[in-house]
């Protein structure tokens, strides 16, 4: 580009005013050599070979703005040159004057001492033309006899600026290019500028350039990077020969590229990927570097010959290696042709790589005598074909240098490791060794090399991470990432001895640190990567089995690593070991062996500090098996079986945490987990241990916490907390359990179940019984309300990080920004420049939105919901066949019959979550094969369990799918034959399958009964059909039993229909505790389920009637199985709190024996059962106000109480009393029980109701006007508002004269009557509220059969009612049986 800028022809003699200037780029000197170079205006030719300049009008200094584009030829010589021409432009047109005259020339030469010449000129201008040749010289040089425009001052103000990808134009980059092509092309002496730089000086020269790199400018660094690091590459491969002198310019190259690529990256922040890597140098890497003498174009090497591939050592190592190191071993040439004292090569490719096949192509012409060869190449180049190995320098510069060099070279290792790791490949893949033994594809003291840099480092990461945090994360991905590629390329057990070097430095660190999880995090990051290796698992030998080494030594054997109390023979040991993290475990698969160490050491409960990585080491264990599971190489059976045998260990580790899980079962309705195990028993598990130094020697992984023998035997303080994990981490935790669980082989599972003690199969049980709560499938509900959670939070989440992104940051951040010079240079002193304050920078965070399209569409919600379902029956089926395996050790060791009613609550506790019907047809199979195999278990150790699985079975009998029903009804059909066969009585069943139905009637809302009398049809078709038991009492006892369960379902579905209307809907519970008179259990049931409808709606007199008849009820059946003489004697006892009570009394001869096996089985029917029914029973009457009553509930107490010595029980009882009586004292005249009120219902629309008195008792102070507005509002409601009437008076109601479409309801208000005999003994207000069995109204009436007249004629009729039990009884409303009117008085005897 050309910028004429201002002329000063104010001095110039003649006329030149209208100025102009024509510009020409010239390749000579004559007017014709003007090159169509210049690019053309919009309208014109692409080139033109001129460009003109505006003229300003008569002014002799004119000022111009034009801009010229030239295309710059790419070859220049000394010969090109810019030509300026100045005219004067006539205005008028004289006769032959022309247009134009010339009044002025000047140039400006392109190159000067072979570099580009740009920037701005002050230029003298001649008047005449220039003379020969004057294109070599610049118009500053006096030359001889020309004429100059105002004395040869500079008149003329002109910028070139030059936009190339050839020319450097930065003074240090040319200076060290131009001397390396001088050794390229072996021509001295070399001019730089003004200098003559001969052959004895290069050598400093150039050491000095090297090191003036540092000072060029950034841009054409950036520009000419590939360029620059290659000519530093070759410098190091190659040393040059200088005054037959080899020079080592190993540590100068590798010090300028430190510092440079460290420029780079602190200047070039905005593209960094992920890991911190400049994208320019990471693309350097990729696609640029090759080793020096690998050019694609050179023959292939192949074997034999001048083209076979030959390995050259390094001729002369640095003496500058530190003595430390003992590295100094004999340097011998290695070399293919041992009668040769040179190093052959084939000189085609030699010349092409050095040259860069410039000036000729060989490859027809092949040498034939070595000698020569090597003596040509030496005058051809000026260097001996030593050749080092990029890699081997390198990794020797780099252990050497120190200072400012090392700390720029830790900055930016991950380049210098991927460039090592690059040139290690090519160097294998060039001299054909990719398939030799990796044993011997690098010499030794590469090896050692790499090894002495890799410590080093790994101390720099443990004696630094606190200080340059962010640059330690950094250095140790980097360190990772070098390993894993390491892993591909050199032996194995070199690179596992590195990894273990790492671990020892961070362990001996660990030891002395207060808080570890930073130095564990970084760790965690280290074998992340490391184990993302493709190869992790074949790294693992997955294939060897765990034996002995056989090897004459003595080996570690299963003495020492008798890691639990397991049997001792080499069989088991075996088993054992793989099972823990045994020392053969962790030799053998050495990785594996690590990852799962991490995760028992996080986890393990009493790690200090370290529960913030449980989440991140969790998720690396869940990410590896999930590439695993996903990876088609090992989809095959058996592979994955190998596969999952290196995480069997896991399962142990898992057990261990079952304290810390987050309990998923607290959703549930049951109550929490499980646990079955207290701490303290793991104490007495432990055998012999292995020697700490021992294991670590080996293991090579000296963690320091694992103290603890290699099963999972915990000896933590009982007493301790755990903190619990995360419901995310937990999840994942379990899905690893799973995954191995599904894939291990199930003989081996089974060996080990069979070596666990009881307590450690009963850990796994919870273990299984978590998952089922885990992964329940949810539905698609809760997707969609997630779905809408997720939306707001994922906006807070996104206002946060943007404060944190640009506004508010934290100290730290603040101080990394100054170390890196930012504050300085941004105005603001925000991260990015005040400007972009604005816009959240998606590009700079590394955080992308996880949530970028917030609302999930149906059709997503939909996928989500399915795979979470297929999710939980994959879940659930691996647990089932665990379980299977379970039961299968049981039945091999008959020993362990104990843990079977673990099993058992794991599949009750499965059927009673969602589930799908797959799931459940396998389930109820398992439940069957179960029942089978072991029936004392359930119908004489498990009673409750059993009731459970009648519960859960009846409930999937009421499924709507018809395969669940069909399985459900065979299950329960077999339980009960079953058991029948045991003991020829399946009372108990029988009684729990009608407790299970009761509770499922009462409990569950969306119940179908439909269906579930189809599955009753189907068990009764099974007890017909059933041949075998055809002669036994069986099929009818089936058939009483079905009849039951109808009659129930019947009532059911009424109390459905009334489910709005209370009084009814107690009426019916009534009538249906009534109805199980018989069966005490059922009875029970139905009282509570009262009591609880009472309760929810606050009349808590009536709900502590039920728990006292409840109370009454277990102490009649108490009563009969034990005499004990502080015990009630049954129901008499309760006599004083509620005269009802008497109706519980089990005289009748129908009841059955409670010793009968199956009744009274449950948990109420007990000494403390009682207890609490009656602690209820107090509560409620206390919430009623009936203090009186609360000290009778008190005084049956009392005595057990004092029988069982009490004393805590008693005070506080008889703190109870005391607020009691003085809440008495307290209120007196101030208490209020209840209102009551005479209804009478009629008309065929009420059905069982019609022509029916009930009295009711309302809460106190109920006007008859409510109680007449609800009434009526609720049938009104039922029936049409048309159709109720109220009736207003309280006469007799004659039948007759009511319209037959219409439902009449009578209310009257009425009150508690009393003879005067009882009087006496009804003092208090409670005496005359309570125990109240007769009620009086009056109607008020005259001779004439008017209702009301004069005083004199005006009478009253008194009518007294008597109901079927005294209030408060255990419902609101009792029948009237009795009604008897008192003779009328007249007016004056008005009461």
């Amino acid at each position: 580009y050309i910028y004429p800028q201002s002329l000063n022809f104010a001095n110039r003699q003649g006329s030149a005013r209208n100025i102009t200037v024509k510009v020409q780029f010239m390749y000579g000197e004559d007017p014709s050599n003007a090159m169509p170079v210049i690019f053309g205006k919009s309208s014109c030719s692409e080139f033109s070979k001129e460009a003109y300049t505006a003229v300003v009008y008569h002014n002799r200094s004119p000022d111009f703005h034009e801009e010229i584009k030239v295309k710059l030829p790419a070859t220049l010589t000394d010969h090109h040159h810019l030509l300026f021409t100045f005219y004067h432009v006539s205005c008028q047109q004289k006769q032959n004057t022309p247009l134009e005259t010339p009044v002025g020339y000047t140039w400006i030469p392109m190159l000067q001492n072979g570099r580009l010449k740009t920037g701005q000129f002050c230029l003298p201008v001649s008047l005449e033309k220039p003379p020969q040749a004057y294109s070599v010289l610049s118009p500053e040089v006096p030359l001889p006899g020309m004429k100059w425009v105002d004395n040869h001052k500079g008149v003329f103000n002109v910028e070139v600026v030059a936009v190339s990808s050839i020319h450097t134009q930065d003074p240090y980059l040319d200076k060290f290019f131009a001397l390396v092509n001088a050794l390229d092309e072996h021509m001295f002496p070399v001019r730089i500028g003004d200098m003559r730089i001969m052959e004895n000086n290069l050598e400093n020269e150039l050491k000095s350039s090297i090191s003036a790199l540092n000072s060029s400018q950034l841009e054409p660094v950036v520009r000419f990077l590939h360029l620059l690091l290659d000519k530093l590459i070759l410098l190091v491969v190659r040393p040059p020969v200088i005054a037959g002198q080899i020079v080592n310019l190993g540590q100068a190259s590798f010090e300028a590229m430190a510092s440079i690529i460290n420029r780079l990256h602190k200047n070039l922040e905005g593209n960094h990927d992920q890991h911190g890597r400049n994208s320019l140098l990471s693309s350097y890497i990729y696609y640029v570097f090759r080793l020096p003498n690998t050019y694609p174009n050179s023959p292939s090497p192949g074997p034999g010959g001048l083209g076979g591939s030959v390995h050259y050592a390094t001729m002369a190592r640095s003496a500058v290696r530190p003595a430390s190191l003992n590295l100094n071993r004999s340097r011998s040439l290695s070399n293919s042709n041992p009668d040769i004292s040179g190093t052959p090569t084939s000189p085609d490719d030699e010349v092409r790589s050095i040259i860069g096949s410039k000036a000729m192509d060989r490859s027809c012409n092949r040498m034939s005598s070595h000698t020569e060869t090597s003596s040509f190449l030496q005058t051809l180049t000026g260097r001996l074909p030593t050749k080092k190995l990029f890699h081997e320098e390198l990794a020797l510069q780099w252990v050497v240098c120190s200072g400012s060099v090392r700390e720029s070279a830790l900055q930016q290792a991950w380049f210098f490791f991927e460039l090592m790791v690059k040139s290690m490949v090519h160097h294998l893949y060039f001299n054909d060794k990719l398939d030799a033994p990796r044993k011997s594809r690098f010499p030794e003291r590469f090896m050692d090399d790499i090894a002495a840099l890799v410590s080093t480092i790994a101390s720099d990461i443990v004696s630094r991470f606190q200080k340059d945090t962010e640059m330690v994360e950094r250095l140790n991905t980097s360190l990772a990432f070098f390993l894993n590629d390491l892993l591909s390329v050199m032996d194995r057990g070199f690179v596992f001895s590195l990894i273990k070097t790492c671990y020892k430095q961070v362990s001996s660190k660990l030891y002395s640190l207060p808080n570890p999880s930073v130095l564990v995090s970084l760790r965690l990051d280290f074998l992340r990567i490391v184990c993302s290796h493709e190869h992790y698992v074949t790294l693992n030998l997955p294939c060897s089995l765990l034996t002995p080494p056989a090897s004459p030594s003595p080996s570690v054997s299963s003495a020492t690593s008798q890691s639990s109390g397991f049997s001792t023979n080499v069989q088991d040991q075996k088993i054992a070991n793989m099972f823990e993290l045994s020392v053969p475990f962790r030799q053998q698969h050495y990785l594996a062996g690590l990852v799962l160490t991490e995760l028992a050491v996080i986890l393990d409960p009493d790690a200090e500090g370290l529960f913030g990585l449980h989440k991140k080491v969790i998720n690396m264990v869940h990410n590896l098996l999930s590439s695993h599971d996903s990876d088609p190489r090992y989809s095959d059976p058996q592979t994955k079986a190998r596969v999952a045998m290196l995480y069997l260990p896991l399962i142990g580790i898992i057990m261990e945490t079952v304290p810390q899980l987050y309990d998923f079962t607290e959703t549930h309705n049951q109550r929490g987990r499980p646990i079955c195990i207290a701490p303290d028993d793991y104490e007495s598990e432990s055998g012999s241990m292995i020697s700490q130094t021992v294991a670590m020697a080996i293991a090579g992984t000296s963690v320091p916490q694992l103290t603890r023998p290699g099963s999972f035997l915990l000896t933590s303080s009982s007493g301790r907390q755990h903190t619990t994990f995360s419901a995310e981490s937990s999840r994942s935790l379990l899905i690893c359990l799973l995954w191995v669980l599904k894939n291990a082989d199930e003989t081996v599972l089974q060996k080990w179940f069979t070596d666990l003690s009881v307590l450690q199969l009963n850990r796994l049980l919870d273990l299984l019984y978590l998952c089922v709560s885990c992964f329940e499938y949810k539905g698609k509900k809760v997707f969609e309300r997630m779905n809408s959670l997720t939306f707001k939070k994922s906006k807070d989440m996104r206002a946060k990080l943007e404060e944190a992104i640009l506004g508010s940051i934290g100290a730290r951040q603040e101080m990394v920004r100054r170390s890196r010079g930012q504050l300085e240079r941004s105005p603001s002193g925000s991260a990015f420049g005040s400007q972009e304050n604005l816009r959240w920078r998606k590009d700079m965070t590394h955080w992308r939105q996880n949530t970028e399209k917030l609302d999930k569409s149906r059709a997503e919600i939909e996928h989500e919901a399915l795979i979470d379902g297929n999710l939980a029956t994959e879940a659930n089926l691996i647990i089932l066949d665990t379980l299977e395996i379970v039961v299968q050790t049981v039945s091999v060791t008959e020993s362990k019959e104990s843990i079977l009613g673990g099993v058992l609550k794991v599949l009750l506790h499965s059927m009673a979550c969602n589930q799908s019907a797959v799931y459940l047809q396998h389930c109820f199979a398992t439940q069957r094969a179960l029942v089978s195999k072991f029936p004392e278990l359930l119908f004489e150790e498990e009673t409750e369990q059993c009731a459970d699985l009648c519960l859960r079975l009846l409930r999937h009998c009421s499924s709507s799918i018809g395969t669940i029903r069909s399985h459900a009804s065979a299950s329960l059909y077999l339980l009960m034959r079953q058991n029948f066969e045991i003991g020829n009585n399946f009372a108990r069943v029988k009684m729990q399958v009608t407790m299970s139905l009761s509770s499922l009637v009462g409990t569950s809302q969306n119940f179908n009964e439909e269906f579930l009398r189809r599955s009753l049809k189907t068990i009764l078709t099974y007890a017909e059909e059933d041949l075998e038991l055809r002669e036994t009492t069986f099929p009818d006892q089936v058939q009483d039993l079905v009849f039951n369960l109808h009659m129930i379902l019947s009532d059911t579905v009424k109390m459905k229909e009334h489910q709005e209307d209370p009084e009814m809907l107690i009426d019916l519970m009534y009538r249906i505790a009534k109805g199980y008179q018989t069966s005490p259990d059922l009875r029970l049931t139905w009282l509570q389920n009262m009591a609880g409808k009472h309760s929810e709606r606050s009349n808590h007199a009536e709900a502590a009637q039920c728990l006292v008849h409840s109370a009454a009820l277990v102490a009649e059946y108490l009563s009969m199985l034990e005499d004990r003489k502080y015990l009630p004697v049954g129901c008499v006892t309760f006599q004083n709190i509620s005269s009802n009570v008497l109706e519980e009394s089990a005289v009748s001869d129908d009841v059955v024996s409670p010793d009968e096996e199956g009744i009274c089985s449950g948990k109420y029917f007990t000494e403390s059962g009682l207890v609490g029914l009656l602690e209820q029973a107090a509560a409620s009457f206390s919430m009623a106000g009936m203090y009186e009553a609360v000290n009778e509930v008190y005084k049956v107490l009392i005595p057990i109480h004092e029988a069982n010595r009490d004393a805590k029980k008693l005070s506080t009882i008889h703190g109870k009393l005391q607020e009691a009586f003085s809440k008495i004292v307290h209120q007196d005249g101030k208490r209020m029980f209840g209102t009551y009120f005479r209804v009478g219902f009629y008309g065929t629309k009420f059905g069982d109701l019609d022509e029916q008195e009930f009295v009711y008792k309302e809460p106190a102070i109920t006007k008859l006007a409510e109680i007449s507005h609800r009434l009526e509002g609720f049938y009104g409601e039922r029936f049409g508002e048309d159709v109720v009437e109220v009736i207003k008076d309280s006469n007799p109601v004659d039948k007759c004269k009511l319209g037959p479409n219409k439902a009449y309801i009578q209310i009257t208000y009425v009150e508690p009557y009393f003879d005067t005999y009882e009087m006496k003994d009804r003092i208090t207000y409670f005496d005359k509220n309570y125990n109240l069995r007769r009620f009086m109204y009056c109607t008020p009436f005259t001779l004439d059969g008017r209702a009301h007249g004069d005083l004199h004629e005006q009478f009253k009729r008194k009518t007294i009612l008597t109901t079927s039990h005294a209030f408060p009884y255990i419902k609101t409303r009792v029948n009237v049986t009795h009604k008897e009117e008192v003779s009328p008085h007249a007016g004056i005897n008005w009461e």
